[in-house]
């Protein structure tokens, strides 16, 4: 019975003295843990040396930048069509025959109708020699009161008629005329011709389709130069004042691998287009085509170069601290950081920032290249500024 006491109390002397040395280990070690910075824990960056670009983005889609919509001026039954997509066609080549028979049959009344007025046209003139030459007749029998002077009223009235009824037949003339030209202009109309050279890109209307031309012109097919293309991009308005025409821009297309293809600013649209409540404006940019890549309706992801810089320090972000507007000057835009020294120390300095992008900044002046300074992020946020930022130029193109 003494001996189980005995172990019992042993048992618990042990147990006792093993807890006690758990507790002083876990002192010993909160006791020579490395503290960390006093910043809400922050982490410390470098200023590396690399290359940097400021740029806007936005998505895209690709169009031709020459097309005409071509289409029917006339009413009849589509008889011919000489081409289908993607044919390459050159100006003045026959794409489509409507049906000329009307057009035709009024070409040749009008012809006929014509004809006729100037055959009346004739027989009036030869009423006007002849009421000429009794009223020249007349005048002179007057002198010797050979007619009475109502023998030679009458024959000046009949002159008179007889000019004014030439001229009434002469302005018919005039009229069938006009609408002989405007008929010969509709059979005309019945073949279409290219208007440019380019390429068939959309055909909407088929053989045999009747086109209905009396209230809106009906297109037939669209005709584009393909070697020339055009990128209408959508700007945020938040970036669109940052842009101007004649700013370089590149964009990749989806399927493309790392190939961009480069371009300026043509035009930016003035009115814009509004999208679940966001104002977006249109870009417009021009880039070559000959090689035939380039389709219309393709997604484009485009970059507007606001500026780049090769091999100089850079700064994350993260690191960058309040603005200082009062200290800005020709080198950039003033902000606070917090540099380490060598000892340790954390000592607040001044740096003037060019060019920057989401996750970079371009180190004008104020601290010196290697140098540690205290991340701004919180836990989670940091960035060691050992990487290049993988989604901006410096190491390849964002994916769509």
């Amino acid at each position: 019975m003494n001996v189980s006491i005995k172990q019992g109390k042993t048992r618990g002397q042990y147990g006792l003295m093993v807890v006690l040395l758990l507790i002083a280990g876990i002192g010993a070690y909160l006791g020579f843990k490395p503290k960390e910075n006093d910043q809400n824990n922050q982490a410390t960056v470098s200023v590396i040396v690399d290359d940097i670009e400021e740029n806007v983005t936005a998505q895209g889609k690709l169009e031709p930048k020459e097309y005409v919509d071509v289409g029917a001026q006339v009413t009849g039954q589509l008889q011919k069509l000489y081409v289908d997509i993607g044919d390459d066609v050159k100006t003045g080549q026959l794409l489509v025959e409507i049906d000329p028979r009307v057009y035709a049959a009024r070409v040749a009344a009008d012809e006929a109708n014509i004809k006729n007025l100037q055959a009346q046209l004739a027989g009036q003139e030869a009423n006007v020699v002849f009421a000429r030459q009794q009223f020249e007749r007349y005048r002179e029998l007057m002198k010797s009161k050979g007619v009475s002077e109502q023998d030679f009223q009458n024959s000046e009235f009949n002159l008179k008629k007889a000019v004014a009824t030439a001229a009434a037949i002469q302005a018919q003339i005039e009229q069938v005329q006009s609408t002989l030209q405007g008929d010969r202009t509709n059979l005309g109309f019945t073949k279409i011709y290219a208007p440019i050279d380019g390429t068939v890109v959309t055909r909407t209307a088929r053989l045999g389709q009747t086109l209905n031309a009396n209230q809106t012109t009906p297109m037939i097919l669209q005709l584009a130069k393909l070697d020339a293309m055009t990128v209408r991009a959508q700007v945020a308005e938040a970036d669109v004042m940052r842009l101007k025409p004649g700013l370089p821009v590149y964009f990749t297309t989806l399927g493309a691998g790392d190939r961009r293809w480069h371009g300026e600013v043509r035009q930016i649209m003035p009115s814009p287009e509004v999208v679940n409540n966001v104002v977006l404006y249109n870009v417009l940019v021009d880039v070559d085509n000959h090689d035939r890549q380039l389709m219309s309706g393709m997604s484009t992801q485009m970059f507007f170069v606001l500026g780049s810089a090769k091999q100089v320090p850079l700064l994350p972000i993260a690191a960058l601290g309040a603005r200082v507007p009062e200290a800005d000057n020709d080198q950039g835009r003033a902000y606070r950081v917090k540099a380490m020294t060598k000892a340790g120390e954390v000592l607040e300095k001044v740096v003037h920032v060019g060019l920057r992008n989401r996750r970079f900044a371009e180190i004008r002046d104020g601290i010196d290249v290697g140098a540690k300074v205290l991340s701004q992020a919180r836990n989670g946020q940091q960035n060691d500024g050992k990487k290049k930022d993988r989604g901006y130029p410096t190491a390849g193109v964002p994916r769509l």
